[in-house]
C-alpha cells in the first residue's frame, strides 16, 4: 500500500517542497525514513507512532518505509511529522473531503498535538511558488502563514482538529488578516529624550538612519555610548511590506519570533557579545543557518568593545557591508542570506579608556594605544561613514531643566529624507543614500564647484580613499536631505569629510580631530 501527501522543509531561510512517500508492505514491524533524513527527522518515528496511537488513530502493520524526495538535499527539522501520519491515514483509508493541492507543516506531540515550526512563512511561500492551493499547519503558525496571499490557511491544534477540518465535520477556523503589527520584534520604552547632552553624537545618529551609514562611537566608558546605539532603533522608519517579510523570514527560521505573531514591523536590534565565534557572527554550523548579520537584516548591529572581538571574526564582515548579503557555504549545503544592517560600533579611545577625558589620567603608554588601535584593521575602518568621538558629559549638561528631543521628532525627519532619496533616485520602498551606485553618485549628489574644490582638498590632506570619497558624498546627500537641500554644498560635504576622520588619541593622552576645512 502506498500513499504520498506534499510538505516543505527548511533549507537556509528559504523552503523547498518535497514529497512525502509512504509505503506499507509485508513483513516484520518496521519504520524507516529514507532520503537524507537528519536525526530530528528519524525520530518522527517514534513521535508519529505514540500520536496517532494516543488520538484513537489505527498504527499500520507491517514493513513501514518513507521516503522524502528529492533525496538530494538534506532534511532538516520536525515539520515533516504531520505529513508522514496524514500519509499513513491515507493508507488506512481516510481521505479528505475535498480534493486540492495541499501542504502539510507540523510537529506532533505524543499526544497528537501539532506545535509551531520554525520558518513556517518560507514553507507557505514554498508552497504558493509551486502552485499549491492549501497549506495545513499549526495553529501558532496560522498568522505568519497568512502572510502569504494567494494560499489558503488551514490551522489545525491537533491530528484530530486537521482530520475533522479536512473531513469537512468541522468548519476550517478562520485566520486574522495579516498586517504589520510588530509582532516578534524587539520593542521597549528607549527614547532619545532619554539622552542629555551629546549634541555631535546625536546629530550623527540622525544622519546614520537617515541615509543608512555606519557609524563608529568613540569615547570613555560611561560617557553613553551604549546608550546611544540602543535608541537608533527608535527613529528608524517602519519597515515596509517587502522589508517585514524578509525579515519575518528571517527571524522565523532562526526560532525567535513570539507564537501567534503576525509580520515583523520594528527594524531588529542585535547586540552579539564580543566573545561572538565568525560563524554566529556572519553564519554557518554543519547546516547553514543565519548568523548576526543575517538577524540585523533592515535594522542595526550593534558591535559594542569592537577591539575586543577577534580579528578573524570582524573580517568576516568586510564584504557583507559592500555586497549586503553572504554565501555560507558548509558540508550541510549552501545558502545565501540577506544581510543589509546599519553597522554601529562602539570603542574605548585607549586600552584604560580614558584618553582626552579632562578629568582624568590616561594610563596607558604610546604603544598600547597603537596596539589598542590596531586590533581593528583599516578596511574595516575605511568602510565605516561617520566616526563619532562621544564624550563623558559635565553634570551641569545633565542637570540642565528642560527635555531633550525624543525619537518620535527625529524619525520623522528621517523618514522624510528617506522618502526624499528614494523619489530622486527611484528607488525601491525601504531605498536609502547608501545604497545609491557610484554610476549614480555624480548626479546624484551634484556637489557644486565650492564643494569640488573641498573634496580636492580633502583628498590631498586626510589622504582620503576613493572608497572615502564615495562615501563622503553619500553622507553629504543625506545631510542635504536631512535640510531639505536639492544641490549638495561646500557645508554639507565638510561636515560628510569631518565625519570620515578618526579621532585618534596621541601619546599624550589628548583626542584630536583633524581638521577637513582647507
Amino acid at each position: 500500500m502506498l500513499a504520498r501527501v506534499h510538505s516543505a522543509a527548511l533549507l537556509g531561510i528559504d523552503a523547498r517542497v518535497l514529497d512525502v512517500e509512504v509505503d506499507v508492505g509485508n513483513g516484520l514491524p518496521s519504520f524507516t525514513i529514507v532520503g537524507l533524513p537528519d536525526a530530528s527527522v528519524r525520530e518522527a518515528r517514534e513521535r508519529v507512532r505514540s500520536a496517532l496511537k494516543n488520538s484513537g488513530f489505527p498504527f499500520p502493520v507491517g514493513s513501514i518505509t518513507v521516503n522524502l524526495a528529492p533525496a538530494e538535499w538534506r532534511k532538516v527539522g520536525a515539520a515533516l511529522d504531520l505529513p508522514v501520519a496524514v500519509a499513513l491515514l491515507a493508507i488506512g483509508g481516510w481521505k479528505p473531503a475535498e480534493p486540492k493541492r495541499r501542504v502539510f507543516i507540523g510537529e506532533l506531540g505524543l499526544s497528537g498535538e501539532v506545535r509551531p515550526v520554525r520558518g513556517a512563512l518560507s514553507l507557505a511561500w514554498a508552497a504558493r511558488e509551486a502552485g499549491f492551493q492549501q497549506v495545513v499547519l499549526p495553529a501558532a503558525n496560522a498568522r505568519e502563514a497568512a502572510c502569504v496571499e494567494g494560499l489558503e490557511v488551514v490551522a489545525v491544534g491537533s491530528i484530530c482538529e486537521a482530520v475533522a477540518c479536512l473531513s469537512g465535520s468541522r468548519p476550517v477556523p478562520p485566520i486574522p488578516a495579516a498586517t504589520l503589527d510588530g509582532g516578534g520584534a524587539v520593542g521597549g520604552a528607549a527614547d532619545f529624550a532619554d539622552v542629555r547632552g551629546q549634541t555631535v553624537a546625536r546629530r550623527a545618529l540622525e544622519i546614520a538612519a537617515a541615509g543608512g551609514h555606519h557609524v563608529l562611537l568613540v569615547g570613555p566608558p560611561g560617557a553613553g555610548k551604549t546608550m546611544l546605539a540602543r535608541r537608533i532603533p527608535t527613529i528608524l522608519p517602519p519597515l515596509c511590506r517587502s522589508e517585514a517579510i524578509e525579515v519575518t523570514k528571517i527571524q522565523s527560521a532562526a526560532g525567535n519570533l513570539i507564537a501567534g505573531a503576525g509580520l515583523v514591523e520594528t527594524p531588529p536590534f542585535r547586540a552579539p557579545h564580543h566573545g561572538t565565534s565568525a560563524a554566529g557572527l556572519v553564519g554557518g554550523g554543519i547546516r547553514p543557518t543565519p548568523g548576526e548579520i543575517s538577524l540585523a537584516h533592515c535594522g542595526v548591529l550593534f558591535l559594542d568593545e569592537l577591539p575586543e572581538f577577534r580579528r578573524d571574526v570582524l573580517e568576516a564582515i568586510r564584504q557583507p557591508l559592500e555586497e549586503r548579503r553572504i554565501a555560507v557555504v558548509r558540508v550541510g549545503g549552501a545558502c545565501v542570506f540577506p544581510c543589509d544592517f546599519l553597522l554601529v560600533a562602539a570603542m574605548n579611545p585607549c586600552p584604560c579608556g580614558y584618553a582626552g577625558d579632562p578629568n582624568r589620567l590616561c594610563a596607558c603608554d604610546e604603544a598600547s594605544k597603537r596596539r589598542y588601535a590596531g586590533k581593528v584593521s583599516g578596511p574595516l575602518i575605511d568602510r565605516i561613514d561617520l566616526h563619532v568621538s562621544v564624550p563623558a558629559v559635565p553634570w551641569r549638561e545633565l542637570a540642565r531643566p528642560g527635555d531633550p528631543e525624543g525619537s518620535d521628532a527625529i524619525r520623522q525627519r528621517v523618514t522624510r529624507a528617506r522618502a526624499l532619496a528614494a523619489r530622486r533616485a527611484l528607488g525601491p520602498p525601504g531605498f536609502r543614500n547608501a545604497d545609491l551606485p557610484i554610476s549614480d553618485l555624480e548626479r546624484v549628489a551634484a556637489p557644486d564647484a565650492k564643494a569640488r574644490r573641498l573634496i580636492e582638498t580633502a583628498v590631498a590632506r586626510l589622504t582620503l580613499s576613493v572608497r572615502g570619497v564615495h562615501r563622503a558624498l553619500r553622507v553629504g546627500r543625506t545631510i542635504a536631505d536631512l535640510e531639505g537641500s536639492e544641490r549638495v554644498t561646500a557645508a554639507h560635504l565638510a561636515e560628510a569629510i569631518a565625519y570620515r576622520v578618526r579621532a585618534i588619541p596621541d601619546p599624550l593622552g589628548r583626542l584630536d580631530r583633524v581638521s577637513a576645512a582647507p
